[in-house]
């Protein structure tokens, strides 16, 4: 090898080798135990594979045509675990994690017969290029249903006043690290065959430098394991953390902010958010909008009676209302009538 093969066959594997060090860490020894951790090594697992194969068919043609079926085998899972780790993670409690088995066996149980009864050696004019462009139609399909899943946090990267939380970072970046490599190697007849292997190596350095900065990185890479998710919040503990969550409602009225989260208020009782969610639904029966709206309501009803200088849109915003709209519906809904009639009665 020419001194440039050599360094561009060393970054090229590089990432390659690195990536199948880390998805063992994941599917093996990585703690806590979680299965988004499980789906997040499988991905990388699969990647690798399927750069190693790219690197090595690039610096020698002559590789057995065995070892490109295998890669092109890793690459049908590639897209199906993408999707199931960030669905692990976005949606912890879906009842669609649990498919993962049938989606996986589906396409496995398909590369297995069509490998075996069209291997590539004896096939090359069925797999290139209707075998090798329908694997990466299906790997770009469950890519759209990923995007589909990040609709919300992808939104927050145009809007200003959304706050980027670290994990939000992190899943699109795997998102779009993944949607580079792949259109790497779907165009690659554009520009190099090997340009994927280099796009991976790069974007995996990035990727992981960015959680080496973070101090979060932990939480950030998979979910933890909810502590409560399997049996209610005990009914002493329960009782406390009520009196607790009506002492900080009423005292420091965390309800005017517009923008108030669950999250906050589960941080100001130090528990999880998830137990916070257990708490309000399975104990006060109430979901968080209804509940945060009650206190609203009571204090937009203690402004009407004693405000006369203040507009009906400038009360809702006081409240924590965030529109004129949401302010009315809300309070009619509650207590069946308007602002503007409840003034009214009680001037």
């Amino acid at each position: 090898m020419e001194i440039n093969r050599e360094l561009l066959f060393f970054f090229s594997a590089l990432g390659a080798f690195n990536g199948l060090v880390l998805s063992l860490y994941f599917l093996l020894f990585a703690k806590p135990t979680h299965i988004s951790s499980k789906f997040l090594g499988a991905f990388l697992l699969m990647m690798s594979i399927r750069i190693g194969k790219s690197v090595f068919f690039y610096f020698n043609s002559d590789l057995a045509l065995e070892y490109l079926q295998f890669g092109l085998t890793a690459c049908i899972l590639i897209g199906p675990f993408l999707y199931f780790y960030v669905k692990s993670v976005v949606q912890p409690e879906s009842e669609t994690i649990k498919t993962w088995r049938y989606h996986v066996g589906l396409w496995l149980t398909v590369a297995l017969v069509v490998g075996y009864l069209y291997p590539f050696k004896t096939n090359v004019e069925l797999w290139r290029p209707y075998f090798i462009k329908t694997i990466y139609y299906q790997w770009f399909l469950y890519t759209i249903a990923t995007g589909y899943i990040l609709r919300n946090i992808l939104v927050k990267f145009f809007r200003k006043k959304d706050k980027l939380e670290s994990t939000d970072i992190w899943l699109t970046s795997v998102f779009v690290g993944n949607l580079m490599v792949w259109a790497a190697f779907t165009f690659s007849r554009f520009s190099s065959y090997i340009l994927g292997a280099l796009t991976f190596s790069f974007l995996f350095y990035l990727l992981f430098l960015f959680l080496f900065f973070n101090k979060k990185k932990r939480s950030i890479i998979f979910q933890n394991v909810p502590k409560y998710v399997d049996r209610k919040i005990e009914i002493a503990q329960a009782t406390i953390l009520m009196e607790e969550l009506e002492r900080t409602m009423l005292k420091q009225e965390p309800y005017k902010d517009a923008n108030l989260k669950s999250s906050n208020l589960a941080k100001q009782l130090n528990i999880s958010t998830h137990q916070f969610s257990q708490l309000l639904n399975d104990n006060i029966g109430k979901s968080f909008p209804v509940f945060i709206n009650e206190y609203r309501i009571d204090e937009a009803k203690r402004m009407l009676k004693k405000n006369d200088h203040l507009t009906l849109e400038a009360i809702g915003y006081e409240c924590g209302f965030n529109s004129k709209s949401t302010f009315y519906t809300a309070f009619k809904k509650k207590t069946g009538t308007t602002p503007a009639q409840f003034k009214k009665s009680n001037s």
